[in-house]
């Protein structure tokens, strides 16, 4: 008996000896699931009400029917996944109070619209801002019960597309005049705008000389500062006597915003901070009318876009001129045909559109950011023989290290950013 006790006893004492050094990894991650598992029910609640009250704030609405049956093909490129083409409109109804900013009246229109490119290999992605007072012919849009809405005999301006048939008739115009085929629409109320900014804590701007503008309320203090509320939708949506008090100038500053939005979004540490990021994403969903199927849809993209860094992604706006075809207004140039083939394409910029460009990783003050403007790709499109001369000549201009450039530099000059308001 005692044989056979000392025989375990030895056998144990090996066994011991052969016993793996502790693996902190594995003991956080037991502490982890076994927390997880404590907690199941009350976790499982959390989650389903956080996921419901975000579907609650969406305004899910379908408005394919209105679109026509002439709608542009969307272009076959290479990559992983499908290029999505999102556009985003800003609404004021400028009844609400805060609204009416710039000092007009009005009902039911989007002084921002923005078309967001996000590349099929994900390795890049850019918005177009389309200025509001941009001269184009409107073509013919249809209300919910399919009656026509007569398109326009001569020029008006974009946004007057959206006051006639709302983001349908908008997304209408947008393809009848690029070519480009649109995924998905959002529509974000500016006066919830200030909601998403405070989520944040504030937003980073640099205002290059005080703003007074006593006319329209307009009082903001020079100097590099975080924003709040009340004062960012005022900067965003404020016109005169900042910069040169043109609309595209205005959506130059619009982009900039955006920009430090996104950059802090990423660099703030949100995702580490689930009550930042519950109060943002509720405040980015508030007022939210759009056609994806729920927040399910919208973050299962943001995944396949988690490695696009803010250098990556790119604001420019429309090629203009001033114009005299619509009232304080302007006219596209022939190079927007450029910047619309390099969407259906899916291409990155080229330096002809990077020269005028911002980064969402640029510095307030205009300092470029250190990381370079690149992408590591340049989506690899198709094409059609009649394009093939010209795909290979946007190929020879596309630098893959510099999303587009041949010399890495991009950006607004001093003189554009003194135009748009912008240190």
């Amino acid at each position: 008996m005692s044989t056979s006790r000392e025989v375990r006893r030895s056998r144990g004492s090996r066994a011991r000896g052969r016993r793996k050094a502790p693996q902190p990894g594995k003991t956080v991650f037991k502490v982890i699931a076994s927390s997880l598992l404590s907690l199941g029910l009350l976790t499982g609640i959390g989650v389903v009400v956080l996921y419901n009250n975000l579907n609650g704030n969406i305004d899910h609405k379908e408005i394919a029917a209105q679109l026509g049956n002439d709608r542009p093909a969307k272009e076959k490129v290479a990559g992983p996944q499908e290029p999505l083409n999102v556009l985003v409109m800003g609404s004021d109804s400028r009844a609400g109070k805060g609204n009416g900013i710039d000092g007009e009246s009005g009902g039911g229109l989007s002084d921002t619209t923005i078309l967001f490119h996000l590349s099929a290999n994900r390795k890049f992605a850019y918005g177009i801002s389309i200025p509001r007072d941009s001269a184009v012919m409107r073509p013919t849009c249809y209300k919910e019960d399919g009656s026509e809405i007569a398109g326009t005999s001569g020029y008006v301006k974009w946004n007057e597309a959206f006051a006639a048939g709302g983001p349908a008739c908008t997304w209408r115009q947008l393809e009848q005049l690029s070519g480009i085929r649109i995924d998905n629409y959002v529509v974000v109320d500016f006066n919830q705008f200030k909601d998403m900014v405070n989520a944040l804590d504030g937003v980073e701007v640099c205002i290059p000389e005080d703003i007074d503008d006593p006319n329209h309320q307009v009082h903001l203090k020079a100097g590099t500062r975080e924003i709040h509320g009340k004062e960012a939708l005022t900067y965003v949506r404020a016109r005169y006597r900042i910069g040169d008090g043109t609309d595209p100038n205005r959506t130059r500053r619009q982009q900039a915003f955006i920009g430090s939005m996104i950059n802090k979004a990423l660099t703030a540490g949100m995702l580490a901070r689930p009550d930042r990021l519950i109060r943002f994403m509720n405040a980015a969903t508030s007022s939210l009318q759009t056609d994806f199927d729920g927040i399910a849809q919208m973050v299962d993209i943001a995944a396949t876009a988690k490695g696009i860094g803010a250098d990556n992604i790119k604001f420019v706006t429309t090629p203009w001129v001033y114009s005299d075809k619509v009232s304080a207004g302007i006219e596209w140039t022939p190079e927007v045909q450029k910047l619309w083939r390099l969407v259906r394409k899916d291409k990155p910029l080229t330096a002809e559109f990077l020269k005028d460009a911002l980064s969402a990783g640029d510095s307030p003050d205009g300092t470029p950011s250190a990381g370079g403007t690149g992408s590591s790709s340049t989506g690899g499109a198709s094409s059609t023989a009649t394009d093939k001369a010209s795909d290979e000549a946007t190929d020879k201009a596309t630098d893959p290290a510099t999303n587009g450039t041949t010399d890495g530099s991009s950006g607004l000059s001093s003189e554009g950013r003194a135009a748009a308001g912008l240190c």
